[in-house]
């Protein structure tokens, strides 16, 4: 027999969420970059584009005219008002997304995750990515952000927030090493995608079987 079994399966939101700057926007690229069957959810947004943004390729630009329009028609797993901002995640490619067997990956914060768990539960398989220790985190947002010391200890602040987060998710790494947290969120998607209830075919494949 030449290849490998393909069942057909239902696809899974895989959320990353972690404070600034303990790498799960570096996890996020590197999962995109590596694995053809995932894709990344384009979030749509009321502020204006910045230089060298795309429209619908790193967000979907909007008027807030057309934002409010789509969550009263329920157009949204999940939005939030950010400094102003308005910022959601459009419901039909995911739902597509989802239906044709494919991942839909997400870089969201703790309240967008709860948001999507209330709406499709069962689809969402969320890790929290934690850093090393406190002092790394200081000094990953210090090298990055080249902010003042009291930008830093606002960023500090809001990541204690974050933190606080973390026993809502279904697993939980530690980012002491890229390619050790790399390699465990590869594991963990690995897994959830051969749980039986997402494999939509196996009990045609196994009735072949049965005959």
């Amino acid at each position: 027999m030449n290849g490998r079994i393909t069942i057909e399966r239902r696809g899974l939101m895989l959320v990353l969420s972690s404070p600034s700057g303990a790498g799960k926007t570096t996890l996020t690229r590197r999962l995109l970059e590596m694995d053809p069957r995932l894709t990344l959810s384009i979030s749509a947004t009321t502020r204006a584009a910045r230089p060298g943004e795309v429209d619908g390729q790193d967000y979907f630009f909007v008027t807030p005219e057309h934002f409010s329009r789509m969550v009263a028609e329920d157009g949204f797993l999940e939005h939030a008002n950010v400094f102003g901002r308005h910022y959601g995640t459009p419901r039909r490619p995911v739902e597509e997304a989802l239906a044709q067997g494919r991942d839909v990956v997400f870089d969201i914060d703790w309240q967008g995750t709860q948001q999507l768990k209330e709406r499709a539960r069962d689809d969402v398989v969320s890790i929290f990515v934690l850093p090393p220790s406190r002092e790394a985190l200081e000094k990953r947002l210090a090298t990055r952000a080249q902010d003042s010391a009291e930008t830093i200890k606002a960023r500090m602040a809001t990541a204690d927030a974050e933190l606080s987060h973390w026993a809502e998710y279904d697993y939980v790494i530690v980012n002491d090493s890229l390619d050790h947290a790399f390699a465990e969120v590869q594991m963990i998607l690995a897994a959830e995608r051969l749980k039986r209830t997402r494999q939509s075919g196996l009990s045609r494949f196994v009735a072949k079987l049965t005959r």
